[in-house]
């Protein structure tokens, strides 16, 4: 006779609370997600000094500062008239806005599906497609209102002597290509809930995935916690320079827009990928001041330990903030993997997760900005009326290093974490 103790049958407050994930809460993610995006983005532009811009147009800054977070496309555009032609690009992801909507869209997606251990395929798809919906309705009202024209002064001079003759009004603006916001936004979304299904030991997975979360939670938690300790690490130096070099607007500015955009290169470069890059004109780099000098070159630039220890010796720490973290975040992994996982599989899933997060960095880090204006020829779409700014890494090389530094962490990280395995535990813990 079987003396299998029956699971307990849910009370009627306990189904409710694990199925209430219809519209409304969907309703709620998104805006929550949203919301928290135009308040970071708002602030930030804010404390740059955005506020004082023309014509109200700071909300449209805004919302193309959110439209570009997820990756969608703003045009710069200009019209000077027939007597004159202007040119723009524009390519950078704000990377502060971006990670503080996936942490609060991810929550909003999990917190409807706490307190469960498995769900079905079509559940899951379900809501993550009322979510979609909203998103892209909320995304697509944003890239809407992301469009603004600015008149530009052409100084004084022959430029500012031809425009008055001939009657050349050159003005610059941007728009949001929305169609393929959409498309990228959609991307980032699914991009994000599928994240937090992974590194969310709580949430609950189809059947037929249950067999790759041992592999795959642990090493996903631990990249996350990694990218979230850089951040944090970046800003408290941030606010520490704040403090004792003044300029406390600029630092908030930073830390609220793209303080991810600089530590996770600062982690790459620690890693000892080589980045390529050219700063000309106007155009500039935040902070630290290191990389501005370094890129501000005739021809393309590197940018490495080697070319920055040039101008600053202290950069060869970002190798010992790597070393530290990385062996952090490998033993983090190993003790929340089943015990009976060897040394040779966790370096394994370090190595493949850290060549991903690499990737990733590469991929969202990339910048390309330029513009100019020419009247009648005059300016050439160069001088002070122009400017370039693009950086871009190594990538194959950069994989590559990923994946030596994930091997030797993985297996030193599973021989530490060696004590803190609990005997015939095979579950994620």
């Amino acid at each position: 006779m079987s003396t299998r103790t029956p699971a307990p049958v849910p009370t009627f407050a306990e189904e409710r609370t694990v199925s209430r994930h219809g519209w409304a809460q969907a309703l709620a993610a998104v805006l929550t997600g949203l919301g928290a995006m135009v308040l970071t983005a708002g602030l930030a532009l804010w404390a740059a000094g955005a506020g004082d811009l023309p014509d109200g147009a700071f909300p449209r800054v805004v919302a193309a500062t959110v439209v570009t977070a997820v990756g969608g496309t703003v045009e710069l555009t200009g019209d000077a008239g027939d007597l004159a032609e202007t040119a723009g690009g524009l390519t950078v992801m704000p990377l502060s806005v971006t990670l503080v909507g996936a942490l609060v869209t991810g929550a909003g997606f999990l917190r409807p599906l706490r307190h469960r251990a498995v769900a079905g395929a079509p559940e899951l798809a379900g809501w993550a497609a009322r979510i979609a919906v909203l998103w892209l309705l909320g995304l697509g009202g944003l890239a809407f209102a992301a469009r603004q024209t600015f008149a530009v002064s052409l100084g004084d001079g022959t430029l500012a002597d031809i425009g008055d003759v001939f009657g050349a009004a050159p003005q610059i603006g941007f728009t949001a290509d929305v169609p393929l916001t959409l498309l990228a936004g959609l991307l980032w979304l699914a991009g994000v809930l599928a994240l937090a299904l992974l590194v969310s030991r709580g949430a609950p997975l189809p059947p037929r995935l249950l067999r790759f979360q041992e592999s795959v939670r642990p090493a996903a938690y631990a990249m996350v916690v990694l990218l979230l300790a850089f951040v944090a690490l970046g800003t408290v130096i941030g606010l520490v320079v704040a403090v004792t070099r003044g300029q406390p607007a600029q630092s908030l500015a930073l830390v609220l827009l793209g303080m991810p955009n600089l530590v996770w290169l600062a982690l790459t470069t620690g890693l000892g990928v080589t980045w390529e890059g050219r700063v000309e004109g106007p155009f500039g780099l935040p902070m630290p001041h290191v990389l501005d000098e370094v890129l501000r070159t005739p021809d393309t630039a590197t940018l490495n330990l080697s070319t920055l220890s040039g101008y600053d010796g202290r950069v060869w720490w970002l190798v010992a903030v790597d070393a530290v973290l990385l062996l952090a975040a490998a033993f983090l992994m190993a003790a929340r993997s089943p015990a009976r996982t060897r040394a040779w599989q966790h370096a394994v899933h370090m190595a493949v997760a850290l060549a991903l997060t690499v990737l990733m960095i590469c991929l969202l880090g990339r910048i390309s900005a330029h513009y100019g204006l020419s009247v009648l020829g005059v300016g050439d779409l160069g001088g002070n009326l122009s400017g370039s700014l693009f950086l871009r890494p190594r990538l194959w090389g950069a994989l590559g290093l990923a994946l030596l530094w994930g091997l030797v962490t993985g297996f030193l990280g599973a021989l530490s974490a060696r004590r803190v395995h609990r005997r015939g535990r095979v579950g994620n813990r």
